[in-house]
This record gives C-alpha cells, structure tokens and sequence, in this order.
C-alpha cells in the first residue's frame, strides 16, 4: 500500500533528522527540516431530536522537507488520527474516515471497528523546482487561488467548510502546477489535475498581478464538468479590508448521468476592519451569490459532503459576520454567524487560549437551526468542541 511505504520511509528518516543541530557556522544547515503538531479533540454532537453523540480525536501531523539543492526540493504532509467513540458505530463512518477524493489513493484505515478507527492520509507529497522567475510543482499540494477568506469563488482546486474546526491546512490537489512571476505581484500559473475519468480532467490558468496598491487576478478553466471564467481582486479603502471573487461556471454538458446540468455564477464580496488598541477587536462580514444553487436533500448531507464551487451554499443568499477580541495578551474570542435566505442559521463561538510555548487550548460552541422549512431546521443540533494542541 502507498501509505504504508511513505509511512515506513519518513520512520527511516526521521532519526537523521532529529539530531542534535549543526553549530552556525561551522557546519552546513542541515537540508532537513521537521515540524508538525500532536492534538486531542473532544466532541459532543447534542441533536434536539436525536441522542447525543461523544467523540475522541488524537490527530498527530507530520510535515517533512528535504532539500536536494537551492532550486529542488521535496515536500511531504501526513495526518495520523485516532477515532473512538458513538459515531464509529454509524454506517459507513470508517469508509467516510478513509475515504480519498485524490487521483492517487494516498490514504488508509489500518485500525477500522467500532471501538477505534486508525487512518493515516498524506495529503501533501509533491516536488517543488524553481529558478529565477520559473517554479514547477507536482504531486498532492495546496492549490489556493482565493483571494477572500470566507467563500472563494476562484478557489476551483480546494473548496473548503467554514465549519471545520480541525483542519488548518486544508485538503491537496493532485496536480502539477507550472509558474512564472513577471515582476512585483504579477505572476501566471498554469495547473492540470488529472481525474480517474478523463471527462473529469481539470487544467486552469490564472494571470494575478497589481494595479494602485489593489492585488487582482482572472482566470480560465475547465474544472471537472464545467467551463469557469473567474476574477477577483483584493485591497484597502480607508483601513478596511475589501475583497471579492466571481466564478461563472458554464456546464460542458447539458446533462450529467441523467441529470440536467445548468450554468451559475458564484460570487463572494466580505471586508473587515481591525481597530487599533490593546484588545485587537476586528471585525469582518461577507455575502455570497449563487444564482443556480444545489438542490440539498438535508442539512446533514450538506455539512458532511465534500464541498465545490458550486455548493459553497444551498441557497441563492447567504451571510457572514465575524467579530474577534483579546480578553488578555493571551486570551481570545472569537464570534461568528451565518445566516441562509431560507431561514437557516448558524452561530458559533471559538476560545483561544495559549497555556505555554507551543500549547495552545482551544473551546468552540458550534448551533446549527432555522425556522420554518429551513434545512438546518430539519437537523437542529449543537456541537461542543474541546481541543488542546502542541506544535512542534
């Protein structure tokens, strides 16, 4: 299995790069570099209409860097998480665990019943080339062309949920990515991303560059079954933040697997200020369009499928609000809404607390509900969160 060999060969590495450091110098920096986190992660799921559900996560990463020379490089990314508690007993939760949406198959569950579940996934592992003005980069990595920070409508490689509360690093694309920088803040990129259906080939490009202090970029794709035209741009109006992006999404067929397809433009447009003083209160908001939204069966499907441009949303308008302070140099709350055109909502609430170097403890509210005939409102629940992490 893949992930079984990357797994024994970064064992066999690892001790070499661990060593006790060179002194500066006298020796050569070493061309290794490691770092990554270990974390627990506890999760109550209180359902109004159902029973409650509690979880235990320990999730360990891994990041790996070798240098072969200044210009080549390797870059290896590896979750390790353990899974026990009532939601291992779910159908098909262990295949939901283990499951990879990648061209290649780099993930696994090596411990799957309803008391643990162990899975390993290695979601970066790609080669990094440049010189000059040119970079090369294939294998599974972060593709990230969004350039808000709530909803990204250019963001064709790597959709992602605003509710995710354990996943920093977000998802890789299987891809290879060539690059060119033209001069201060202009660039192009090219990306192909292979598909196990060729129909379902993806390959982008994108020119970013700057204009009176305001970072702009358009872009051309075919991504999976669509045609995409998109842009977006991103500055700063009197202190505020102001950032918007546009997709038009053009299906290439008129039907998919008996399914009519139709066009839809998704658009993104959030701004935020942060005042000065001691308690660094920021505040930001955003609005998302979708002219043509999914049709969503339930507010369960939709928090737990994998996300697209296309259902960055089950409604045609949808709301953000966000408001963060420093109740101490240490200490910080975090404040969001969401709020949908049909009624749903959610609202949520973050505790940072950094107990030492490296530690960091972390408390999250999540409420999910609506009224009437809302989606959210045929699931209502609230999620408790409790995290502790150490970075290494």
């Amino acid at each position: 299995m893949t992930t079984r060999v990357a797994i024994l060969t970064l064992t066999a590495l690892l001790p070499a790069s661990l060593v006790a450091g060179p002194i500066p110098g006298l020796s050569p920096e070493t061309p290794w570099t490691v770092d990554g986190y270990l974390s627990y992660m506890a999760t109550a799921t209180l359902p109004d209409d159902h029973n409650s559900l509690l979880d235990h996560l320990l999730h360990q990463r891994l990041n790996v860097e070798y240098r072969f020379s200044d210009q080549l490089r390797i870059k290896v990314g590896m979750r390790n998480r353990v899974l026990a508690g009532d939601s291992n007993d779910l159908p098909g939760f262990g295949d939901t665990v283990g499951n990879d949406n990648g061209y290649w198959d780099l993930s696994g569950n090596w411990i799957d019943n309803s008391s643990v579940i162990a899975t390993t996934s290695l979601d970066r592992l790609y080669l990094d080339w440049h010189t000059g003005r040119w970079q090369l980069q294939g294998g599974r990595f972060r593709i990230n062309w969004g350039m808000t920070t709530v909803w990204n409508p250019n963001d064709l490689f790597n959709s992602y949920s605003i509710y995710d509360v354990d996943y920093p690093e977000r998802p890789g694309t299987d891809a290879v990515q060539l690059s060119r920088k033209l001069g201060f803040a202009s660039e192009w990129n090219l990306v192909y991303n292979p598909n196990d259906e060729a129909s379902l080939d993806s390959y982008a490009g994108r020119y970013l560059s700057n204009a009176g202090g305001w970072d702009w970029q358009l872009l051309l794709a075919k991504s999976r079954r669509d045609s995409v035209v998109g842009a977006g741009f991103a500055g700063d109006i009197g202190g505020a933040g102001i950032r918007a992006e546009i997709s038009w999404l053009n299906p290439i067929d008129e039907q998919w697997q008996g399914q009519p397809q139709s066009a839809t433009s998704v658009g993104s447009l959030e701004g935020d200020f942060s005042f000065s003083g001691r308690r660094n209160w920021s505040l930001k908001g955003a609005l998302l369009h979708l002219s043509n939204p999914l049709a969503i069966d339930s507010g369960s499907d939709y928090l737990s499928q994998p996300l697209t441009v296309r259902s960055l949303s089950f409604t045609e308008w949808t709301g953000y609000l966000e408001s963060g302070v420093d109740l101490s140099p240490l200490w910080r709350l975090t404040l969001s809404a969401s709020y949908y055109q049909d009624h749903s909502y959610f609202l949520g609430a973050s505790s940072s607390y950094s107990l030492a170097e490296n530690w960091t403890l972390q408390a999250i509210v999540q409420r999910f509900d609506g009224r009437g005939d809302a989606l959210f409102a045929d699931t209502p629940a609230t999620l408790l969160y409790g995290l502790i992490r150490w970075n290494f």
